[in-house]
């Protein structure tokens, strides 16, 4: 073997080819780079305009996801790279991946009615199929509810087009319902008046809206007072705790009675 000609074989490529590939790669780095300075920009601009979050982040994921695989294949033909070969191969394997991954594409396009239908966005308390947290993330394939006690769900949005959902923050407001029950020697008209004050002492009622406080049944045991108060979304839970702490103290105070379970016997002889 000649040395002197390998090394000359050597630098002659590095000085074709090798530089054409150097140059390539750099300018797939700052491509990229402008590709993630762009897509910042025009997330800007929509949060500026309002535009939705939900849909927001999903068009912008996946607009960086197609310009950095357009910059890769630039890159690929510009070193040399047979791109319609490449292509071929790609619609060969697309068409093996999607016969493989049916669920996949069904998960696909169920992010895809998400989008559309909108029936919830980032932030909003949902139960899907019976799994309830807050929306975190959406993407094209999953979404991501976020408990109470911060765990992550994630449900194919196969499944989430599917189900049945429950939105608790779709509307503005929300109705409060509550159930209270007293003893039958206790007197309710007076019941009613605690609940009623009570919830107009906690500054949660929406105003101009009644509190909606009568008698729903009689239980074996007890009188059963229903209330019902309208509140925004946000103050559903403060306004749900609050009651039953306010109304439990005022009933002590009141010496109205909460009964528990019991049965009487009579005996015979």
């Amino acid at each position: 073997m000649d040395f002197e000609q390998l090394l000359n074989n050597v630098v002659n490529w590095l000085t074709t080819e090798g530089l054409k590939i150097v140059i390539g790669i750099v300018a797939l780095y700052l491509g990229f780079k402008i590709i993630n300075i762009l897509c910042r920009r025009i997330e800007k601009g929509l949060r500026k305009k309002e535009v939705d979050l939900t849909i927001s982040t999903v068009v912008m994921s996946t607009l960086r996801k197609v310009l950095k695989i357009l910059a890769v294949i630039c890159f690929i033909g510009y070193i040399g790279i047979e791109t319609s070969s490449i292509a071929a191969a790609i619609t060969s394997a697309g068409v093996a991946i999607g016969l493989a991954l049916q669920g996949s594409l069904a998960n696909f396009a169920g992010g895809v009615v998400i989008l559309i239908m909108h029936p919830y966005k980032i932030g909003d308390y949902v139960m899907i199929g019976g799994e309830e947290g807050t929306v975190e993330k959406i993407e094209l394939f999953y979404t991501y509810l976020t408990t109470t006690d911060n765990k992550i769900i994630v449900i194919p949005n196969a499944n989430a087009s599917n189900q049945t959902i429950i939105n608790y923050c779709k509307n503005d407001t929300r109705r409060v319902d509550i159930v209270f029950q007293i003893a039958y020697e206790n007197d309710f008209e007076q019941a009613k008046k605690i609940i009623v004050a009570c919830a107009e002492s906690t500054g949660y009622l929406l105003p101009d809206v009644p509190v909606f406080a009568r008698v729903s049944a009689h239980n074996a045991s007890s009188i059963d007072i229903k209330a019902k108060m309208w509140v925004k979304t946000e103050d559903y839970w403060p306004m749900y705790h609050d009651m039953l702490e306010k109304v439990k103290t005022e009933f002590d105070k009141a010496g109205i009675s909460i009964p528990y379970q019991q049965i009487d016997v009579q005996i015979k002889k």
